[in-house]
């Protein structure tokens, strides 16, 4: 029996977690296992080589925290031109455009209204928008950006909402503007470098794969000057796995999701909260200013989501932001003939199980199996920064594809289907754990899409500059 989206979105009780059905995507039809194979799918942006940019001319959104380091991070990249900074804040606009002084970019600033973005997204001599504001807006401004035809470049997540995931994918296929989650975990040395190995059938046939956040941020969150408006303290009266992306995207890599594999359906289960409420308040018995966030209902301590994909692979990611963990987004993946696991350790890799390759041979196969991208920039990435170099890389990667007109490596199914785990992971919570289906935002597309391209056959012609 098919039923239409709103149907769907009622009938799981999505609608509870915020979301909600749109009127302009009420066409689309999922059956009730959410199969998206009979969706009206305008286009498929999986392999879609946009036409090539000699300049690729950026806008920037979003000035506060990490988006100052993307715009002295595109300074250094052949082939780019900063025209427009924009911020609500004008204190956030003017740092970054006097730290441009001495470059040759010379941007326009939008600042002071809440709007002023959207005349940035208008102009005619932009080519990509880059944003970097708070969650609730990343897929707000991305669809005017695309509409206004514009390539657009988000901050993970990509979307809140799974309305919001169908929104990006359906304004992406009918524009032909590539919609590029910003996911720099993807472009880390050591899953760039067990990517490659995979490919490469080292691994054997990929089973499982593990993937977190557990990063302190209770004292940042709770943070006057942290963030505008409390924005990230706020996320947390959500209670699900709220920033799934950063372990789940090199998984997904690993895996081919999207190429050759897909999510099939996740359970999610989050225990108490036993430090944000008390935290709140503490600080409101000291603070009035803090009085807002005390008896608040916050998000659990930690969440664990699991995930089922068609090929019968399983996926486990979790998420602790208040515990007083050291810092861990585990990357381990686990075939029929090795292994690897990255953090709380150093990177690890196995070709069997009787033991971890030994520091000589682990630099062997670093030799043979580091892949192109990081031969070429790694260095210079190194140099240039930004943890620890992954995202210059993920930059890098994003204009060179962009001026020599080739796909790019996470295009707008990977920005819907990671970010998609938040509210899924919500209403999996809310609903004691019971599973719920993971859509197909590539319409069964990833039957026959194509791997990305490791070892840079095409491309890979940009310079940097020092």
């Amino acid at each position: 029996m098919k039923r239409n989206r709103r149907d769907f979105l009622k009938l799981s009780g999505l609608t509870g977690v915020g979301i909600t059905a749109s009127t302009h995507l009420s066409s689309m039809v999922l059956n009730s296992n959410q199969d998206q194979d009979t969706r009206k799918k305008h286009f498929n942006m999986c392999g879609y080589a946009a036409p090539k940019l000699d300049t690729v001319r950026i806008g920037f959104i979003g000035l506060g925290n990490r988006g100052p380091a993307a715009v002295s991070r595109m300074n250094h990249i052949e082939g780019t031109e900063i025209k427009g900074l924009s911020d609500i804040r004008p204190e956030k606009v003017n740092a970054v455009k006097k730290s441009l002084e001495n470059t040759a970019h010379k941007p326009d600033i939008y600042t002071g209204g809440p709007d002023e973005w959207k005349r940035l997204c208008d102009r005619k001599d932009i080519d990509l928008i880059y944003i970097a504001t708070p969650w609730a807006l990343h897929a707000p401004m991305a669809l005017y950006a695309m509409e206004q035809g514009k390539h657009v470049c988000i901050e993970v997540p990509a979307a809140k909402t799974i309305e919001e995931c169908w929104q990006l994918v359906e304004t992406s296929e009918r524009t032909r503007q590539h919609c590029i989650i910003l996911e720099n975990c993807c472009y880390d040395f050591f899953e760039l470098l067990t990517l490659n190995m995979i490919r490469q059938g080292m691994f054997g046939e990929i089973v499982h794969g593990e993937g977190a956040y557990i990063h302190t941020l209770l004292d940042s969150n709770f943070n006057k000057t942290g963030y505008y408006d409390m924005w990230r303290l706020k996320e947390n009266f959500r209670n699900g796995n709220l920033y799934p992306t950063h372990g789940l995207g090199p998984v997904a890599q690993a895996m081919d999701i999207n190429r050759g594999d897909k999510m099939d359906y996740l359970v999610a289960v989050s225990g108490n909260d036993f430090l944000m409420g008390a935290t709140a308040a503490a600080l409101a018995s000291k603070d009035d200013f803090f009085k807002v966030y005390a008896n608040k209902k916050y998000r659990g301590n930690m969440n664990t989501t699991t995930i089922r994909t068609n090929n019968g692979r399983t996926i486990m990611l979790q998420h602790d932001v208040t515990s007083p963990n050291v810092y861990s987004r585990i990357h381990k993946i686990n075939g029929t003939k090795g292994s690897c696991l990255k953090y709380p350790f150093p990177g690890k890799i196995a070709l069997g199980h009787e033991d971890w390759l030994s520091e000589e041979e682990y630099k062997n196969m670093e030799e043979k199996y580091t892949p192109a991208i990081v031969k070429k920039v790694g260095e210079m990435a190194k140099q240039v920064g930004g943890h620890g170099g992954m995202d210059f890389l993920m930059d890098w990667r994003t204009i060179d594809c962009l001026r020599n007109g080739l796909p790019v490596d996470m295009d707008v199914y990977d920005a819907a289907l990671w970010s998609s785990i938040a509210p899924l992971s919500e209403w999996s919570v809310a609903h004691r754990s019971n599973s719920i289906d993971v859509p197909d935002f590539t319409a069964g597309s990833w039957k026959t899409n194509s791997p990305i391209d490791l070892p840079l056959e095409k491309g890979g012609n940009t310079q940097v500059k020092s």
